[in-house]
C-alpha cells in the first residue's frame, strides 16, 4: 500500500486526454473515481487517480433524493464546481444529467458546454447516440461516452463502441461489461475503454464509487460488502464518543 509520502509525488504531473491515450497504448491501467465535492475530490487527486468524476448518482448518495433522474443541471454544477476547485492534477468529467439529455441534441449540447465552461469539466460524460456524442463534440467539449453491456450481444457492443468512437468520443464508460465483450471493445477501438459497475481487469482502467472504496454513508455502517475503510463505522464511532463526551462535561479542544 502506497504511503502518504509517496502519493504526494503524483502532484508534479498533469493528467491530460493525450496521456490518457497513451496510457491505454502502454497498457498501464487507468483509475477513476466518482466524488461529489471537495475535500474528497482533493484526498482523490493527491492519491493519485487519473479521472475524478461527478456522477448524476450525487443526488441519490448525497443529497437523499430517490433516483438519479431528479438531478437537475444547476444541481450537478455546483458538484462540478466543488470537484474542480479540489482537483488540480487529474482530468475531471462531469456527468450531462437525465433532464437535457432526454431533451434531445440541443439542450443536451448546451448543458456540456455550461459543464466545462462554468462547472470547469475537462470532459463530459453522456449517456446518449453518436449523433449526440458527434454535436458534443462539435461545440469543443469532449466527450466521456457511456454505453452497457448486460446480455447483448458482443459483436453489437464492438459496433456500439466504434461507432461511438468515430462519433468524436474521448474515451468510453462500458457499464456490465463482462471480460469477454470488455476484451473485445478494448481491442476494436483505439480510445481508453474504463467502467465502473461490471468493469473488471480486461479494461483499460476501472472507476470506482469513492463512497464505495471508502466505506462512506449510513448503509455501510452494518454492511459486510468489500471496502479499502469503513468510514462510516469510524465516524459512527467518533460521533458516539463525541456525545459522551460533551454529556460528561468534557473539555474538547478545536472548532
Amino acid at each position: 500500500m502506497m504511503s502518504a509520502g509517496e502519493a504526494m509525488t503524483f502532484e508534479e504531473s498533469t493528467v491530460t486526454i493525450s496521456l490518457l491515450q497513451k496510457m491505454k497504448r502502454d497498457g498501464r491501467k487507468i483509475v477513476g473515481v466518482v466524488a461529489y465535492d471537495y475535500p474528497t475530490a482533493q484526498i482523490a487527486d493527491r492519491a493519485g487517480v487519473d479521472l475524478v468524476s461527478v456522477g448524476d448518482s450525487v443526488g441519490a448518495n448525497l443529497w437523499g433524493q430517490p433516483t438519479e433522474t431528479e438531478v437537475t443541471l444547476e444541481e450537478l454544477l455546483i458538484a462540478c464546481k466543488a470537484v474542480r476547485r479540489g482537483t488540480k492534477r487529474a482530468l475531471v468529467s462531469c456527468d450531462v444529467p437525465q433532464g437535457p439529455v432526454s431533451a434531445g441534441i440541443e439542450a443536451a449540447t448546451g448543458a456540456a458546454i455550461r459543464l466545462a465552461k462554468e462547472g470547469g469539466a475537462d470532459m463530459v460524460k453522456v449517456l446518449g447516440a453518436p449523433d449526440m456524442v458527434r454535436a458534443i463534440v462539435r461545440a469543443g467539449v469532449p466527450v466521456y461516452a457511456e454505453f452497457h453491456g448486460g446480455h447483448a450481444d458482443v459483436e453489437k457492443l464492438v459496433e456500439e463502441a466504434r461507432r461511438l468512437e468515430e462519433a468524436g468520443a474521448t474515451m468510453l464508460d462500458f457499464r456490465h461489461s463482462g471480460p469477454v465483450a470488455g476484451a473485445a471493445v478494448v481491442k476494436a477501438v483505439s480510445v481508453p475503454v474504463i467502467g465502473g459497475l461490471g468493469g473488471g481487469p480486461w479494461l483499460d482502467g476501472r472507476v470506482r464509487l469513492a463512497h464505495t472504496a471508502i466505506g462512506y454513508g449510513a448503509k455501510w455502517i452494518d454492511s459486510k460488502a468489500e471496502t479499502y475503510v469503513n468510514t462510516a463505522r469510524l465516524s459512527l464511532q467518533a460521533f458516539t464518543a463525541l456525545v459522551e463526551d460533551v454529556r460528561a462535561g468534557r473539555q474538547i479542544k478545536g472548532g
